[in-house]
């Protein structure tokens, strides 16, 4: 697409003036000479006055600059001061937050000169802006959003401990409720943090060749209470090796947001799959589950900040999970994709560039 855009432009007229504009003024300029040397000649043949023969061709040629001046000042205000006032005038209500403001390009697109292909530059930079402003809005409405809820749940359980009948078992729950509301604000404000240094580049990755296989056991070893609290099947396909270039930190915040998404949407006595693979080229990364599943449009949505689309799940998390997931698989030169129906569960494919490792053989584990 980038190709053909640059092809586009390399036609692009590099003078709003044409050629045919000059050939219009030096025919213009010869014939008005022409018709200055027939008067001239009609003036002796006439034998006209001295002062006469001196008035009429400067009135002549006076009126001929006035006409050419007339002419060019035309042009050019056609050319470049009204677009110009155009532009100026967009650009005034951008500065003043309209981001709707569209101006046209002043020729077809097989004609475009520099000044059309500027207005369009203009245009979408004015889209990208508005873009940008509705993102941030919709950024700071759902983080006030997310933020409300723990801190509502911790002021009203403050109320309540301050009461003077309570029990020593209503204040362990209630200590507990505000413990975990303080903790959900911690992880979004934690999550928050991070994905804005992501997507500002404030971090950078330090990549570096391990082994994933070695990693995922340990991140998977990390939620053995969650699969035995909820009795889920847990299958194992990996490999005993594979390497891959990348940031350790980062690619284990992949892992735990996988899989802790996978434990949160099996309901109990499902399943979770963990399968790996590789090539010559590529690491490749499956989690399954046996969970609710997606819509189609959840799926186009998923790595969206702060979606959620089941919100019976919406108080184990904050939506920033998968965000996060996607912009360090970005960093990393890797890649995502989801595939999920509703009712029968999802799987997210993880593929990263592989290091090339000797292969000692695949290790399979099926634990309940």
């Amino acid at each position: 697409m980038k190709m053909k855009k640059d092809k586009g432009r390399e036609r692009v007229r590099e003078s709003r003036f044409p050629a045919s504009l000059f050939a219009i003024y030096l025919g213009v300029l010869l014939l008005m000479s022409g018709v200055h040397t027939g008067l001239i000649v009609f003036m002796n043949k006439m034998a006209w006055n001295g002062v006469v023969q001196s008035v009429i061709p400067m009135v002549y040629w006076g009126m001929v600059a006035v006409a050419l001046t007339l002419f060019t000042r035309r042009k050019i205000r056609a050319a470049y001061e009204e677009p110009m006032h155009r532009l100026a005038e967009a650009t005034k209500n951008v500065a003043n937050g309209d981001f709707s403001v569209y101006v046209p390009a002043l020729h077809t697109q097989d004609r475009w000169d520099y000044l059309d292909v500027m207005m369009m530059d203009f245009n979408k930079m004015v889209e990208e802006l508005g873009s940008i402003e509705t993102l941030k809005t919709d950024f700071v409405s759902n983080v006030s959003h997310e933020m409300k809820t723990p801190i509502a749940i911790i002021k009203n359980y403050t109320e309540l401990l301050e009461g003077e009948h309570i029990t020593d078992e209503q204040r362990k729950e209630y200590a507990a409720n505000i413990e975990g509301a303080a903790t959900r604000l911690s992880n979004l404000i934690s999550n928050i943090l991070k994905l804005n240094k992501l997507e500002n580049q404030r971090i950078v990755p330090e990549a570096e060749a391990y082994d994933v296989c070695r990693q995922l056991c340990e991140c998977i070893l990390q939620f053995e209470d969650a699969w035995d609290e909820k009795e889920i099947e847990l299958e194992i396909e990996i490999e005993d090796v594979a390497l891959v270039e990348a940031d350790e930190s980062l690619l284990e915040l992949v892992w735990n947001n996988l899989l802790s998404n996978a434990v949160k949407f099996t309901e109990p006595g499902g399943t979770v799959a963990v399968r790996q693979t590789s090539d010559e080229e590529n690491v490749k990364i499956a989690v399954s589950d046996t969970g609710c599943g997606m819509s189609r449009e959840s799926v186009n949505h998923i790595f969206d900040k702060f979606y959620q689309e089941d919100t019976s799940h919406s108080k184990e998390g904050n939506g920033l999970g998968l965000a996060l997931v996607k912009r360090v698989l970005e960093l990393s030169d890797g890649d995502i994709q989801v595939t999920s129906e509703p009712g029968k569960g999802s799987t997210f494919l993880v593929t990263l560039p592989a290091v090339e490792c000797p292969k000692t053989g695949k290790a399979e584990n099926d634990n309940g």
